[in-house]
C-alpha cells in the first residue's frame, strides 16, 4: 500500500491539472483550483469509492466553508483510515488552510493509495452523484431552495407594491447594467487567469525547493561522513571531498578523484611488494 510513502516518490510529481482531472473525472464534480478540496469532503469520498459504504456520507459536509466544519470532514476522513489502518497522518491544521501546496501534497499521496487498490479500477456500479446526497450536499440544496424561493417571493411582491416611475427605474437600471459587464467579465477573466498563473508557478518554485533540499541534505550526510576521524584520510574519502569542494564548474573534478584512487592504489601495491621483499 501506499500509507507510508518516500517525498521523493514519484506520486509527488503529479501535476495540479492531473490531480484535478482525477477528481473531477471520478466524482463527476467540476474542481478548478486545489484549494477548493480543502474541506476534506472530497478526499472523504474518494476514500468512499475506494471502499464502497465505509464512509459515513451523511456526516460529511460539502458545504463546508469554517474551518470548524472542515476539521469535522477530517475527523470523519481519520476515522476511515483507523478502520483500514491506513498509518498516515493528517496535518488538518494546515490543509483546512487551503495552501495550495499543502492540499496538493495530501492529495497526491491519496491518488497513489486509491490506485494502489485493485489497481485503481473503481466499482462501475459506485454513483458519486448519489452518495453526495446522502451527505452535505442534499443539505445544501436544501438551503440553496429556500434561498430561491425567498427570492421569488421578494420578487413578486417588489412587483405587486410597485407603481410605474418604480417600473421606469428597475428597467433603466437593468438596461444600463450590461454596458458595464463585458469590460468588467474581461478583467475578472484576466484576473484568474494571471492568479492561477502565479499559483502554478509557486507550486513548481515550492516543489523544486523541495527537491534541492532533498539532495543537499544527502550531500551534506556524505560530507559529515567523509569528515569522520576514522575515515578522513581514507584515499576514497579525500576523492570525494575533492568532488564536494571543487569550486570551477566548468571543469569536472572527476579526473582528480581518479587520479587520487590510483595514486593511492599503486602506493598499496609498492607497500604490498616491500612486505613480500622482507618476508623472503
Amino acid at each position: 500500500m501506499a500509507s507510508n510513502i518516500g517525498i521523493m516518490d514519484s506520486a509527488y510529481f503529479v501535476g495540479r491539472n492531473e490531480i484535478l482531472s482525477w477528481i473531477n473525472s471520478r466524482l463527476q464534480i467540476n474542481l478548478t483550483r486545489i484549494e477548493e478540496a480543502a474541506s476534506g469532503a472530497v478526499q472523504c469520498q474518494m476514500m468512499d469509492m475506494t471502499y464502497p459504504g465505509i464512509v459515513p456520507m451523511h456526516k460529511v459536509n460539502f458545504d463546508a466553508k469554517t474551518e470548524y466544519d472542515m476539521i469535522q470532514n477530517y475527523k470523519v476522513l481519520q476515522d476511515v483510515f483507523n478502520k483500514l489502518k491506513i498509518d498516515k497522518h493528517i496535518e488538518v491544521n494546515r490543509l483546512v488552510k487551503g495552501r495550495p501546496l499543502d492540499n496538493l501534497e495530501f492529495l497526491q499521496w491519496l491518488k497513489r493509495y486509491c490506485d494502489s487498490v485493485n489497481g485503481g479500477i473503481m466499482n462501475e456500479n459506485y454513483n458519486p452523484v448519489e452518495r453526495r446526497g446522502k451527505g452535505g450536499k442534499e443539505r445544501g440544496t436544501k438551503i440553496s431552495q429556500r434561498t430561491t424561493k425567498s427570492l421569488q417571493t421578494n420578487n413578486s411582491h417588489g412587483q405587486n407594491v410597485g407603481d410605474g416611475i418604480g417600473s421606469t427605474k428597475i428597467l433603466e437600471s437593468k438596461q444600463a447594467k450590461p454596458r458595464a459587464v463585458p469590460a468588467a467579465a474581461d478583467s475578472s477573466a484576466e484576473i484568474q487567469s494571471l492568479s492561477k498563473e502565479v499559483t502554478e508557478l509557486k507550486l513548481s518554485i515550492d516543489l523544486l525547493e523541495k527537491e534541492r533540499d532533498f539532495y543537499f541534505a544527502k550531500l551534506r550526510d556524505i560530507e559529515i561522513l567523509c569528515q569522520g576521524p576514522e575515515i578522513e584520510n581514507v584515499p576514497m574519502a579525500v576523492a570525494i571531498k575533492k568532488i564536494l569542494y571543487a569550486a570551477d564548474e566548468k571543469e569536472s573534478a572527476l579526473e582528480e578523484a581518479k587520479e587520487i584512487l590510483y595514486q593511492s592504489g599503486e602506493a598499496d601495491e609498492a607497500e604490498l611488494e616491500e612486505e613480500d621483499h622482507e618476508e623472503e
